[in-house]
């Protein structure tokens, strides 16, 4: 359990952090997972993804992903946001990505490197993602994204997505629900346990010796 509140409080102070440009280095993302940034560049709208089965508020939709170039030279995929699906799945949604340059406010995340899926384990032709893979999707698109997602608050423009990213749940709470439950059981037995064992043969024993 401490380690789990342990956990909690580094996402809570990298969610936290005032948010930095995009670093050009990195040894380890992991160590970056959750800190906010900034990203400047142009979007390829062109290859565009969306990541199905995501929900928002009791509704289905996706999660629409945009390679992001970026002045340096590298590409980055940014989660711009949800869209719900429309009336059927047969048309998917494009939302269009804001043209020329733009500057992304996000927060970072680094997808599992390995996905339980169905299939030969090749990545979708086309635009329907079940997960997202930033290795596979540089294969698939030839495009070298970072191995990682920028999560965006800030997609750099209007486009009516939905920026909705919850940090993941440690079990904290409920780890802290079960403690108070354990807790509230031992007091409970050691209270059972000094009536019958002690305040009863006493009151017992009282009662015998007035009779």
């Amino acid at each position: 359990m401490l380690e789990k509140q342990a956990l909690q409080e580094s996402m809570t102070r990298a969610a936290a952090s005032a948010p930095v440009a995009l670093p050009a280095v990195v040894d380890d993302w992991n160590a970056w997972r959750f800190r906010r940034v900034t990203a400047t560049g142009e979007y390829d709208a062109a290859h565009q993804i969306l990541i199905d089965n995501r929900v928002h508020a009791g509704t289905v939709g996706f999660d629409v992903v945009t390679p992001l170039r970026m002045r340096d030279g590298r590409a980055v995929l940014v989660d711009r946001g949800f869209v719900p699906v429309g009336r059927s799945r047969t048309t998917l949604p494009r939302p269009e990505a804001p043209a020329g340059i733009v500057t992304v406010d996000g927060r970072i995340d680094v997808p599992p490197a390995r996905y339980f899926e169905l299939g030969d384990g090749r990545a979708p032709s086309g635009p329907l993602w079940e997960h997202l893979d930033p290795v596979r999707y540089a294969k698939a698109t030839g495009i070298r994204v970072l191995p990682i997602v920028v999560d965006a608050t800030h997609a750099g423009g209007g486009e009516g997505l939905v920026h909705d990213f919850p940090l993941p749940d440690t079990g904290i709470d409920r780890h802290l629900s079960y403690m108070v439950q354990w807790y509230t059981f031992a007091a409970m037995a050691i209270g059972l346990w000094a009536w019958f064992a002690l305040v009863r043969p006493r009151l017992a024993r009282r009662t015998h010796a007035s009779g």
